[in-house]
């Protein structure tokens, strides 16, 4: 169990100023030019608008914070020369708690290690601005771990009891019901998702490991993992990663690390042992990221002990898995570490490539560029995208999962980013768009049909644009993206194209330059703007 941070990191960090990045072989460390307006309290979240959501300890009056900042990437599309602003306060204070955004782009968080809300849920809505309650989630959830469902619902850990209990959190209805139960402690544990939408961890203080079978709706006993990843005193674990290879990579706080490789059936996959960190060190509670070129960030600290479960120095380390090495980089503030506990840091995948770090209890944020190109393999492939009559557009290809869910934190953060982001230029100009229902929020996906509907912000001039589509920071090829603002056939406002809209656009038959019902931008109204009138019928998203 952490202990809430208090508010002296700041004093550790080094300032900014007079600091040039940092740099190796590995890659660079940028600073965020701009300090959030709050102190970090650790949860980061990728919106589908492409800015970022940072979880602050301000705001609520027992000083663990219901206030996210905002950061948005500056006209160019950068993130360090980004600007920060917040977002509407939470309904409750949360710190290390359970979040997943949805597949129809709102944000949805439960629970909390500290704060008011460990037994509470509640959905944020970037369109809005607000957050809504959920019901209760059948108990306390605690630090619990989260995961997507194929479906769009959210499977839930309950920290309760057993310590084997789950829910599951359906977002088009706002409910929970009861969610199978795991076959041991869940609790601590690093879940992870495979490409057959299965959920892979290993199970407490064991060496047992087990994986929800989404059509069964059930946990079922997998292999033996043959070395130990969870220390006995803190009884914690660091992350897990699904790699380039095909293979899931789980780091632990004993400084072991273990490989497993499913069969992509509903049998028990294969566990190995990989290699050791180096330097005594282990991963309690510890963040990773794989990085665009497949590499795979990560922190570790020396090796728990009964007489400090959080021990420091904090270091940093990519791995390779084409060679199963880990190899040391510097850390972002210089020098080679950061003398503090490993679990106050966390990472973020970031659609431009780069990788999002924060440090709690500061408002200074880091980004890591890594030094290798981005994987062919992780490459999203865009079919071709059409549009309504509602201004909402579809987008149609492959791979707009990514190869993994991107970043992971042991049980106490979730902040995946495999789903697509759309990523606009022209010139030296970047906007994003806003995705939203998509079809799928699987990993490494393949030769699946994936879609997303996508809008584009009203501050998006009109112009020919390149496209792109990211995921976990791989963009695809680039096509044209010609943009003219679209009028909504929805031209009485009901939130439905119907018949009553096709009696609007006749009432106004024949020449109307710059009428709404004048859909096609032809000066008329006419037989094409009744057919996309048609053609649009049903509610608009």
């Amino acid at each position: 169990m952490k202990l809430p941070l208090q508010h002296f990191v700041t004093t550790c960090l080094l300032t900014v100023a007079g600091i040039t990045a940092q740099s190796n072989a590995a890659g660079t460390w940028i600073p965020v030019a701009a300090n959030a307006p709050d102190q970090s309290g650790g949860g980061l979240i990728l919106l589908s608008d492409g800015s970022v959501l940072c979880k602050s300890y301000s705001g609520g009056t027992d000083g663990l914070g219901n206030i996210w900042n905002k950061l948005t990437p500056d006209i160019h599309g950068s993130y360090a020369n980004g600007t920060w602003s917040s977002i509407a306060p939470m309904i409750n204070t949360r710190l290390y708690f359970s979040s997943q955004l949805l597949m129809d782009g709102r944000l949805y968080v439960a629970g909390g290690e500290y704060g008011t809300g460990g037994s509470a849920g509640e959905v944020y809505n970037p369109l809005t601005n607000t957050w809504t309650a959920t019901p209760s989630p059948l108990g306390r959830v605690s630090d619990g771990n989260s995961e997507m469902m194929p479906d769009g619902r959210v499977m839930q850990a309950l920290v309760t009891g057993t310590l084997k209990g789950t829910s599951i959190y359906n977002p088009k209805t706002n409910t929970f019901v009861a969610g199978p139960t795991c076959k041991g402690i869940h609790n601590e544990s690093a879940w992870m998702k495979l490409p057959d939408n299965s959920i892979l961890f290993v199970d407490r203080l064991a060496t047992s490991s087990e994986r929800y079978i989404p059509a069964r709706n059930a946990w079922y006993v997998d292999a033996v993992v043959p070395v130990a990843l969870y220390d006995a005193y803190g009884y914690e674990t660091g992350g897990a990663v699904l790699l380039p290879n095909g293979k899931a990579f789980f780091v632990g706080s004993t400084g072991k690390t273990a490989l497993y490789t499913p069969t992509g059936t509903e049998s028990k996959g294969t566990w190995a042992a990989g290699a050791i960190i180096p330097g005594a060190n282990g991963a309690p509670d510890a963040p990773m990221a794989m990085m665009s070129d497949g590499k795979v960030l990560h922190l570790a600290s020396p090796i728990p002990t009964s007489a400090n479960h959080f021990p420091s120095p904090t270091t940093f380390y990519e791995y390779d898995y084409v060679t199963n090495t880990h190899t040391q980089i510097n850390a972002p503030t210089g020098g080679t570490s950061i003398n503090d506990s490993v679990y106050v840091f966390t990472l973020l995948d970031l659609p431009d490539g780069n990788v999002l770090f924060a440090y709690q209890g500061s408002s200074q944020y880091y980004i890591y560029r890594p030094s290798g190109a981005p994987l062919a393999a992780g490459k999203p492939i865009i079919s071709y995208y059409s549009q309504d009559g509602c201004g909402k557009y579809t987008l149609t290809g492959t791979k707009f999962n990514g190869i993994s869910e991107g970043a992971s934190y042991g049980d106490d953060w979730q902040m995946n980013t495999n789903y697509p982001i759309i990523r606009l230029s022209s010139g030296t100009n970047v906007y994003y768009a806003r995705t939203y229902n998509w079809n799928s929020c699987g990993v490494s996906t393949g030769s699946l049909v994936t879609t997303t509907n996508f809008t584009i912000p009203a501050s998006v001039p009109e112009g020919t644009y390149s496209m792109v589509v990211t995921a976990n920071g791989i963009a695809s090829d680039a096509i044209s993206f010609d943009y003219t603002p679209m009028r909504s056939a929805d031209l009485d406002g009901s939130g439905e194209v119907d018949s009553g809209d096709v009696a609007l656009a006749l009432l106004d038959a024949g020449s109307c330059a710059g009428c709404p019902g004048d859909l096609d931008g032809s000066g008329e109204i006419d037989s094409g703007d009744v057919a996309l009138i048609l053609l649009s019928s049903g509610a608009c998203q």
